[in-house]
């Protein structure tokens, strides 16, 4: 991994060392009957899939990458008129010092003119996060600014209850392997029913991930789901926003 000038000057210039854009999906609030928020999404010039980006990462090019995507998901989205909530995924391990790598991100907002408290943050701990404390100071530098913080793909990985306490996200993103043919799974409801009245008790909002059939999303909404995102609602549209309003 670079070292600290190396991780700094990455932050600075935020150098696009890979070709990339986004593809944006809506996270649905049913409850409500709108969308409350677009997850920017990384996919090649010509649509390719995030994976094919994702694989090109190294410990040289990944500070500069995660601040690229930040700059990028906020331009194309001021570009196309997003009232909603902007959803940006972020790697923990790629913040090296959290209050000087944010001040890309800052400019970017006030630059495109997007309010910094409609961005969320997402992290997901498929990767295991090297420092805890470290995380937790990148959360609170981030709330300093008035955004918010999702904890993604929980239930898999490295993410539990403990992680959750430590680092107390504003948002809880339950793991598509949760949520599929939850409708068809009595253990998946129990887990889900309780997972919900936790997010109650501790004042975290949750949102199912992964939503792909009418069954799925009637069964989430009578456990007490409000939020959901998935194919059911719509794909990712590349370089664009779904149109409302959503099938569904």
């Amino acid at each position: 991994m670079p070292g600290q000038n190396a991780g700094c000057a990455a932050c600075r210039e935020a150098a696009e060392t890979l070709e990339f854009t986004m593809a944006f999906q809506p996270v649905v609030d049913v409850e409500a009957g709108r969308i409350e928020a677009h997850e920017a999404l990384v996919r090649g010039p010509e649509g390719q899939g995030a994976a094919t980006i994702l694989a090109q990462l190294t410990p040289d090019n990944l500070y500069a990458f995660d601040q690229a995507c930040r700059l990028k998901a906020i331009e194309l989205a001021a570009r196309l008129g997003m009232e909603t909530r902007l959803n940006i995924n972020f790697l923990p391990n790629a913040v090296y010092q959290p209050r000087a790598c944010i001040q890309v991100t800052l400019g970017a907002a006030r630059r495109h003119g997007f309010p910094l408290d409609r961005l969320t943050f997402e992290f997901t701990e498929n990767e295991r996060v090297q420092d805890p404390a470290h995380t937790s100071a990148i959360i609170e530098e981030y709330r300093r600014h008035g955004f918010q913080v999702a904890l993604d793909d929980f239930g898999t990985g490295y993410s539990g209850l403990a992680r959750l306490e430590a680092l107390r996200p504003d948002i809880l993103k339950l793991d598509r392997r949760l949520i599929q043919h939850c409708d068809e799974n009595p253990v998946r409801q129990a887990i889900i029913r309780s997972l919900v009245t936790l997010g109650r008790e501790i004042g975290v909002k949750l949102v199912a991930e992964g939503v792909e059939r009418r069954g799925e999303m009637e069964t989430l909404r009578g456990l007490g789901l409000r939020f959901m995102q998935g194919f059911h609602f719509a794909r990712p549209v590349f370089e664009g926003l779904a149109r409302w309003p959503l099938p569904g």
